[in-house]
């Protein structure tokens, strides 16, 4: 029984070792680490669509022109909610058979709640939210109301959403995929901070969009790659990932249990930790999708856990 006790625990070993591939000494690793697929796994990186690339939103520090909107459509007041292939009408002035406009909203999150301290005022300084609805394409303008199509739609079109004149946006060439430095220390490059994403979302994937605090006045360039990340500091001071740091990790057989930036209340006789002494943990990859002169509008292409709004992002070498 006994050998065959040993002998199963040596194909868990054996099986365990072979999840974690070691690079050689000599492969040119970074001075102080011996890289793996944990510290370095291999990201494999998605491509931004025509539909990442048109639907993504951005933020504006300069507010959109109002004085072209959506009035209704064909249906109307029947239907309120147009998409592909609807005819709409559209109020103002300007409108030219054949011309292309882009339709887009003017946000308010209806949850007021900060998904991280400071979000609110970062915000502010970085501008108005919007969201891309569609494209049209104007086909008519003998009336008091031009009409329009919906050629392409992100999202229903609703009356009262704005139009702006339609823009080509620049595509992104695929990335090979490439090794990730996860525990990369901080290269004092252009860094910034997740504000906002696409819809208000909290937790973010691959293929999410996310507004940071950064654009053109910084140098940010549509097509350059960001590296998310986060500090255990961070976790320490939100207010549902605090909750794990404040419960014991200490086991019964420990004569000294450790406490985790202790006060007076937790103070132990056992080791001290100092969660900002930990490594600042890698998140995954951003590409630029679209700048304004005050932030920039990010795709996540690879992630090895889930992004939040919050996190920090740095230019990559």
């Amino acid at each position: 029984m006994k050998k065959t006790g040993l002998l199963l625990l040596l194909i868990l070993v054996g099986a365990a070792s072979a999840q974690t591939t070691y690079a050689p000494a000599n492969a040119g690793n970074p001075e102080g680490t011996s890289a793996n697929s944990n510290t370095f796994p291999t990201l494999r990186m998605e491509t931004p669509t025509y539909s990442d690339l048109y639907c993504a939103g951005f933020v504006s520090k300069q507010l959109l022109p109002n004085a072209n909107f959506v009035t209704g459509g064909l249906n109307t007041p029947n239907t309120t909610k147009f998409v592909n292939g609807d005819l709409i009408y559209l109020t103002g002035g300007g409108y030219q058979v054949g011309q292309q406009y882009t339709v887009v909203r003017e946000l308010k999150d209806p949850n007021q709640l900060e998904l991280f301290q400071g979000q609110d005022k970062l915000i502010k300084q970085a501008g108005q939210p919007y969201a891309e609805q569609a494209h049209v394409r104007i086909v008519d303008t003998r009336s008091k109301m031009a009409i329009a199509q919906v050629e392409f739609s992100c999202d229903p079109v609703n009356p009262g959403d704005f139009v702006i004149p339609y823009v080509d946006k620049k595509a992104i060439d695929l990335q090979q995929p490439h090794t990730f430095d996860r525990f990369l220390p901080a290269s004092g490059r252009m860094g910034g901070r997740i504000i906002l994403a696409k819809d208000f979302d909290s937790e973010l994937g691959n293929g999410s969009k996310v507004y940071i605090n950064l654009g053109t006045n910084q140098g940010v360039q549509i097509g350059e790659y960001f590296r998310a990340f986060r500090r255990y500091e961070e976790d320490l001071h939100n207010p549902v990932d605090s909750l794990s740091f404040m419960a014991s990790v200490s086991e019964d057989t420990q004569k000294h249990p450790s406490s985790t930036d202790q006060h007076m209340f937790t103070k132990t006789n056992g080791p001290q930790i100092h969660v900002r002494d930990m490594p600042r943990r890698s998140i995954g990859e951003i590409v630029i999708i679209g700048t304004t002169p005050t932030t920039a509008t990010g795709m996540i292409t690879s992630s090895l856990e889930d992004v939040h709004v919050g996190d920090n992002v740095e230019l990559e070498q």
